[in-house]
C-alpha cells in the first residue's frame, strides 16, 4: 500500500511540474499575468466582447472565413461586412482579425521587423475595427466597402 501511495505522489508531482513548465515566459505562473502587469490594475487584453473563437457553424452561417490557403484580406473583409450586415459582430471582428493578419503578411528587411506597417489596408482595418467597437456598425460597413474599393 505504501508502494501505491508513494507512485501516486511521485505521478502528481511530475503532473505539476510539467503544467509549471508550459507557462510562458516571463509570465508569472502564479497569478497567469503579464511581465509588468499587477492583475486588478489597469487594462488587461483582450479588450473585445467577443471570445476569439473561430467556431465551424460560424463558417458555414456566412460569419467568420475559414482560414485556408489563398484566402487574402479581401475575402476577410467581405466576410466582415457581411457579419456586420447581419448584426454578427463577434464574427465581424473575428474576420477583420484576419484580415489584418493578411494584410500584415509582407517580406521586410532585416531588423524591421518590428517597424508597423502603417499601410492604407491596415490603417482601413484598424477604422473598421474601431467603429465596430464604438458599435456604429452603419459607418463600419463604409469603411469596409472603401477598404475594398481600393
Amino acid at each position: 500500500m505504501r508502494y501505491l501511495n508513494l507512485a501516486a505522489a511521485a505521478l502528481l508531482g511530475m503532473t505539476a511540474m510539467s503544467a509549471l513548465a508550459q507557462t510562458p515566459p516571463g509570465m508569472n505562473p502564479a497569478t497567469g499575468a503579464r511581465p509588468g502587469h499587477e492583475p486588478g490594475v489597469g487594462d488587461s487584453l483582450p479588450l473585445s466582447k467577443c471570445a476569439k473563437i473561430i467556431r465551424a457553424d460560424s463558417a458555414r452561417s456566412g460569419g467568420a472565413s475559414t482560414p485556408g490557403e489563398g484566402t487574402t484580406a479581401n475575402d476577410y473583409l467581405r466576410a466582415a461586412r457581411a457579419s456586420l450586415v447581419s448584426g454578427l459582430t463577434c464574427e465581424a471582428q473575428q474576420s477583420l482579425d484576419m484580415a489584418e493578419t493578411r494584410a500584415l503578411d509582407r517580406s521586410v528587411v532585416q531588423g524591421q521587423q518590428h517597424v508597423p506597417d502603417d499601410g492604407q489596408l491596415v490603417s482601413r482595418i484598424r477604422d473598421v475595427r474601431h467603429a465596430v467597437d464604438a458599435g456604429d456598425n452603419a459607418h463600419a460597413i463604409q469603411l469596409v466597402d472603401l477598404a475594398l474599393s481600393s
